[in-house]
């Protein structure tokens, strides 16, 4: 996409928005958009996979492998394969070079697998070079000090995906290097038609149950009242995905390469003190189960099922934080105590892992004018975005195109550029309609279709399904509103 289009005259070294504007167009769009011809003087562009082997100089890192077939279960990390490669073996891999037969890729034939290296932070595969953090500058959208150092590296094959899944915390910039992605991304208004699910369990990321590229629509019939938004991330474009959008992504050329970063918000100390209450009970009721059953409910990306003393020294420290931050006692003291069912829904963004960086930045200035929900989100914030050829929309997808994600065709830079011109690391980190029960907790038990595929006449209830209702997003909510109601009297 970013090759097809210029973006205008500009010089190379005039961006389009100063740090100032990008910041404040990031902390106020609640709307994905990708932004053009802001990159274009980092060395981090040239961060191909040839590049970044001579870099990593045969050191190795981790790839997870999937299956390119297609069923309607989406390939959890939980059931992934691992395998560990330099780049160079990674390279003859996805070129078919028969030196792979003997490799670390050689149970995988490359036409039948995909590979990923997926939350790469750069500051633990780069800590002996950290003069490479500077290729990556994020002032220029507006936060001094941020670079590779915050930053996270995708590598991946044709195929190579994550499930469909939102962030609790922060809002998500994506710079896409090597290689095109397709993000589906789908509104927080959208969180009960996807079936959200905390097993596998990882701090922050809320998994759909729904396999966006090819989904069960008699199991998750709600699927068809999604709003996807679809769009081609190109090299050189840099994709906001803010707080609280669903995204599946998968790579749909031979070699992908991508850096992110994600931005914390003040929502942020709130979700903390959600994630630990979510955390608390998973922990609790999955690890009561045993291992007998197989369930590997802990996603990989987790260390350890850590123990309930642990999680409550957690959840005191996210409500000590919560209270500690001059804008959270703002917002409590301009949001007298009410019913959680009344209080308005707010949205957050993107995780990072709790071993990196745990602590959050200063809080940055958020105005909740700019808090959204589908009802709240005015007008004229909108039309003070200047969406332009240098900052494109990521518009929905009409019905027919977008109901089954499958048949679902990513729009492409010049038709994005067309419809808008008409008028238009633990992961301790910060990235709707109302989030609403899913429909796992509305069904009596005897209709529900569990994790087991059970019928009608199997109405026994599995831990899992007990989670799907105790760990649902509104209901974490209204818990976390409750708890920081008591801790402030």
């Amino acid at each position: 996409m970013a090759g097809e289009h210029s973006g205008g005259p500009a010089a190379p070294d005039v961006k389009p928005f100063t740090p100032e504007k990008a910041r404040e167009i990031v902390m106020a769009l609640q709307q994905p958009a990708v932004f053009y011809n802001m990159v274009s003087d980092w060395p981090a562009l040239h961060w191909d996979v040839k590049h970044l082997s001579v870099m990593l100089d045969g050191k190795t890192i981790q790839f997870r492998i999937g299956m390119k077939t297609m069923t309607s279960v989406p390939q959890f990390e939980t059931s992934c394969s691992y395998v560990k490669a330099t780049l160079e073996e990674f390279l003859a891999w996805s070129s078919g070079q028969p030196s792979c037969l003997s490799g670390p890729f050689s149970s995988f034939e490359y036409s039948r697998y995909w590979a990923y290296a997926d939350y790469k932070y750069i500051a633990r595969i780069f800590e002996d070079k950290e003069e490479v953090f500077q290729d990556v500058r994020w002032s220029d959208f507006g936060f001094p000090g941020r670079s590779g150092k915050e930053s996270t590296l995708w590598i991946g094959s044709e195929g190579a995906n994550t499930p469909c899944h939102l962030d609790s915390y922060g809002c998500n910039l994506v710079l896409q290097i090597q290689g095109r992605k397709r993000w589906h991304l789908f509104p927080p208004g959208d969180t009960s038609f996807l079936y959200p699910t905390r097993i596998p369990y990882e701090e922050s990321s809320v998994f759909s149950k729904v396999n966006i590229a090819n989904p069960d629509l008699k199991r998750f019939p709600e699927f068809r009242n999604t709003t996807a938004h679809v769009v081609t991330l190109s090299p050189g474009q840099v994709l906001l995905v803010p707080r609280h959008w669903w995204h599946y992504v998968e790579s749909i050329d031979p070699i992908t390469v991508s850096i992110n970063s994600w931005i914390e918000l003040d929502a942020d100390h709130e979700a903390r003190v959600e994630e630990a209450i979510t955390r608390t009970l998973v922990c609790a009721l999955k690890s009561a189960e045993g291992s007998s059953d197989g369930d590997p409910w802990l996603n990989p990306t987790e260390v350890e099922a850590t123990s309930h003393e642990i999680n409550l020294q957690y959840l005191n420290q996210a409500v000590a934080a919560y209270f500690n931050c001059p804008k959270a006692n703002v917002y409590k003291q301009e949001h007298p105590s009410s019913s959680g069912a009344e209080q308005e829904t707010r949205v957050s963004c993107k995780r990072r892992k709790r071993q990196v960086s745990s602590e959050p930045e200063d809080c940055p200035l958020l105005n909740h004018d700019h808090e959204f929900s589908s009802s709240t989100f005015k007008a004229e914030k909108l039309q003070k975005i200047p969406f332009g050829p240098h900052l494109i929309q990521v518009l929905p997808q009409s019905r027919e195109s977008s109901s089954v994600g499958a048949g679902a065709v990513a729009s492409d830079n010049k038709d994005l550029l067309h419809e808008n011109e008409g008028g238009h690391f633990g992961k301790l980190h910060c990235t709707r309609k109302q989030l609403v029960m899913s429909n796992d907790c509305r069904t009596p038990a005897n209709q529900m279709d569990s994790d087991s595929s059970r019928n009608a006449s199997q109405a026994a209830l599995s831990t899992n399904d007990l989670l799907d209702c105790l760990v649902n997003p509104h209901v974490v909510r209204l818990v976390a509103q409750l708890l920081l109601e008591r801790a402030g009297v």
